[in-house]
């Protein structure tokens, strides 16, 4: 009955050890990975959105404005310039536009092509976009400039995070 298999003194100690300092380097690399994951968890502060300006400032054509980003990345913290086109329209509704070409990111203008006037033009590669950001059809970019989120609160404009235009392309 009693097949008992007894341990001898050095696997005890072998395993006595190895417990001890499983248990101490825990204790040892918890710390340090908390250290480098902790940033990547905290909530970032301040508000999601800037403000550019009074929205009495803009109409119906395009005016260029730049703002500062805030950025955090984990533990990086930095600050980026940014710009958008903005308009509003007879309704009083606000559109503000990302200049990021969509073809290959360069830098869009408004009414800088002598054969197109009226148009956000891409002078890389001659890309097209109407004043509501919609991709020109037979031009190299593929789908509409990105829309900022809008608010107007308190007398001044605010732009958030850039979103997907859901116009589609047309003929130009």
């Amino acid at each position: 009955m009693g097949d008992k298999r007894e341990m001898s003194r050095r696997t005890f100690l072998n395993y006595a050890l190895m417990g001890t300092g499983g248990f101490l380097a825990a204790g040892m690399i918890t710390p340090m990975i908390r250290f480098a994951v902790d940033p990547l968890l905290q909530g970032h502060a301040g508000g999601d959105k800037v403000a550019v300006g009074s929205p009495d400032e803009f109409s119906a054509e395009p005016k260029r404005v730049e703002f500062k980003v805030h950025t955090k990345d984990g533990w990086y913290e930095s600050e980026s310039t940014l710009s958008a086109w903005v308009t509003k329209n007879d309704k009083g509704e606000i559109l503000a536009l990302s200049p990021i070409c969509k073809h290959l990111g360069c830098t869009v203008d408004w009414n800088t092509s002598p054969e197109h006037p009226n148009q956000y033009f891409c002078p890389c590669h001659m890309g097209r976009y109407t004043i509501n950001g919609e991709h020109i059809l037979g031009t190299p970019p593929t789908v509409s400039l990105d829309e900022y989120e809008t608010e107007v609160k308190d007398g001044k404009l605010y732009l958030g995070k850039v979103k997907g235009n859901p116009r589609p392309g047309v003929t130009g």
